[in-house]
């Protein structure tokens, strides 16, 4: 039998190696495996994924104003042209002022159908064809928000819906650069195009704008958070700014110092032209000065010439050989 010191020796020795032993990767943060790498996109939905195609054929509809029918009869042929990429047939009837989409036989993307009535939705609430296309892309998503009943009065709801757009666009542009969304409103609804994560911000301002809180102050939390500057205290704000001042200084007086140290180069001096003098030999013709002298003596003011009296004497021989 073994000695009782042995057996503790060997727990012992078990206990030390269960301690240097090394975590497993199994026993990581979730959220170190759940990141996704910088870069990496999910692959395209292709045939191959679905070779047998659908079951069954889906269609949507969706009316559209009466303003937006030229724009769409113009346009249709190249909603058309990119529907059929992806095996779904568009119509337009203008009859009825509605838009339908569905699938075919051909088709093989079942999510497909989804894109194409989030096409034509966007594009009955004046969406341009451009941005509206975008849709069909695998990382672009798009949201369709009502305002029209969050406020009552009518004037109110004027004013908050452009406090959204800004001064020329201003408030919108700088919510688009933020959310790399585009956003486009239009009567009662903002129609927004986009990243998912863009589209939730763009929600969130937009809502929060006809609930009467300015939008300026939801881009300027989003642009410190952005930029890390929302987690600082209030004295590093400050040292941060100061720092932001010096640099400027300081890049202000090189700049200085650099056109200091540049060699002196002596502007170009125009050439001197000297002013040609007058030619004193000058012909003088004594012979027409003569001849003009002597017509100016002959001739007196108002009087007429040898000839004129001439054609004025046939003249009225004439006249009274016609009287006769």
């Amino acid at each position: 039998m073994a000695s009782p010191s042995l057996e503790r020796r060997e727990k012992g020795a078990g206990k030390s190696e269960y301690r240097n032993q090394k975590p497993k990767p199994e026993n990581q943060d979730e959220s170190e495996l759940l990141t996704v790498p910088d870069g990496w996109k999910e692959p395209a939905f292709s045939k191959e994924d679905n070779p047998r195609g659908l079951l069954e054929e889906s269609s949507f509809a969706t009316l559209f104003p009466k303003y937006r029918e030229a724009y769409l009869k113009e346009c249709w042929p190249l909603v058309q042209k990119a529907l059929n990429e992806h095996h779904v047939n568009a119509t337009l009837d203008l009859i009825e002022g509605s838009m339908t989409v569905c699938t075919t036989k051909k088709t093989f993307d079942p999510y497909i159908i989804i894109r194409a009535r989030d096409l034509i939705k966007l594009l009955a609430r004046s969406v341009s064809f451009e941005q509206a296309v975008r849709i069909l892309q695998d990382d672009v998503a798009c949201d369709i928000i009502k305002i029209g009943s969050l406020v009552r009065n009518k004037e109110r709801f004027v004013k908050r819906r452009q406090r959204l757009i800004g001064p020329k666009g201003s408030t919108l542009k700088a919510l688009e650069l933020l959310t790399n969304c585009y956003v486009m409103v239009q009567g009662n609804t903002v129609s927004a195009i986009g990243p998912f994560s863009g589209l939730k911000e763009v929600r969130k301002v937009v809502l929060d704008t006809m609930k009467n809180i300015h939008p300026i102050y939801n881009i300027k939390i989003d642009k410190e958070l952005a930029s890390g500057e929302y987690f600082l205290k209030a004295n590093q704000k400050k040292r941060q700014k100061m720092e932001a001042i010096k640099a400027k200084q300081a890049e202000a007086i090189s700049k200085k110092q650099e056109e200091r140290n540049k060699a002196f180069i002596p502007p170009k001096e125009k050439p001197v032209v000297k002013p040609k003098e007058a030619s004193t030999e000058t012909k003088i013709d004594v012979a027409s000065i003569k001849e003009k002298v002597k017509k100016a003596k002959n001739k007196k003011l108002g009087a007429l010439t040898a000839e004129e009296i001439a054609l004025k004497m046939e003249a009225d021989e004439k006249k009274k050989k016609k009287k006769k």
